[in-house]
């Protein structure tokens, strides 16, 4: 795994913080200095904090956890659920459902009302209802779809959260601090760092820092994923033959046993 280039942040403009007045002073660590007003995010840190969080997601995709993803602003959504979908994790990209963490079990209801539909509709059952009941259930349908479509996968609570904005998701970053999941976000100078475990500072507005900001994120998952793999398909032929010689060894143990119990049987009944 290579270190983050500090000239690709620069020119991804992953530096630019808010302005200087909507500061939060728990950012002031991660700050370079102030310029036109507005401040300047010390990629160096950014960097450090990248390849930090990069390792951590890396080491939990290979344990076979999930991600979870969560970006609900309009320059993020379209590249947080385009880049979670390239690793198979899953993501939330419309308004947060409440509960999504501390009430998992019912969330998992909804998602499993969504698969319950699907089957009336290959079985035949759907064709049998009025047209207003069709409609109905299809609009439901439709709701749980786009809330909780890309998390219908997502049997169990996720091995950690990646949030872009966490001043936008306070509400997910409350409930997964509640659990003690992992949170790891790209943290702007607005906003306020001591409740997250991985703190990325960067500029959490513009679309191409964030695209490359998750760029740097998935493809660390993805190299992860490509070790969980390897590790499953690493069943060399030394294997195989240690395998076939326990098995052997097992029969046998077996065999004795049985012709063991069956001397014993036949002196008793003598």
């Amino acid at each position: 795994m290579t270190n983050t280039d500090v000239n690709d942040l620069l020119n991804a403009g992953v530096h630019f913080g808010h302005l200087t007045r909507k500061w939060n002073p728990s950012m002031a660590p991660y700050i370079y200095m102030e310029r036109n007003g507005i401040h300047i995010i010390n990629l160096y840190k950014t960097a450090a904090k990248l390849d930090e969080a990069k390792l951590a997601l890396k080491k939990l995709a290979s344990s076979g956890r999930k991600i979870l993803f969560v970006a609900t602003k309009k320059q993020a959504k379209d590249i947080v659920a385009e880049k979670a979908k390239s690793v198979n994790m899953p993501y939330i990209t419309e308004r947060w459902p409440g509960g999504m963490l501390t009430n998992f079990v019912t969330i998992r209801k909804a998602v499993k009302k969504m698969a319950s539909i699907d089957r009336m509709k290959t079985d035949g059952t759907f064709e049998t209802l009025s047209k207003k009941e069709k409609l109905q259930i299809s609009r439901v349908r439709s709701k749980l779809e786009k809330n909780l479509g890309s998390i219908s996968e997502m049997t169990r609570l996720p091995g950690a959260i990646f949030i872009v904005d966490t001043t936008r998701e306070n509400i997910a970053v409350k409930e997964a601090k509640k659990l003690k999941i992992p949170i790891f976000a790209m943290v702007d100078t607005n906003s306020d760092p001591k409740e997250i475990n991985y703190v990325i500072p960067a500029n959490d507005d513009a679309s191409k820092s964030i695209k490359k900001i998750l760029e740097v994120i998935t493809s660390s998952i993805s190299e992860g994923l490509s070790e969980r793999n390897k590790e499953k398909n690493n069943l060399n032929e030394s294997d195989l033959k240690k395998m076939k010689s326990a098995s052997i060894e097992n029969d046998n143990e077996e065999k004795k046993d049985i012709s063991k119990d069956s001397k014993e049987k036949s002196k008793k009944s003598k």
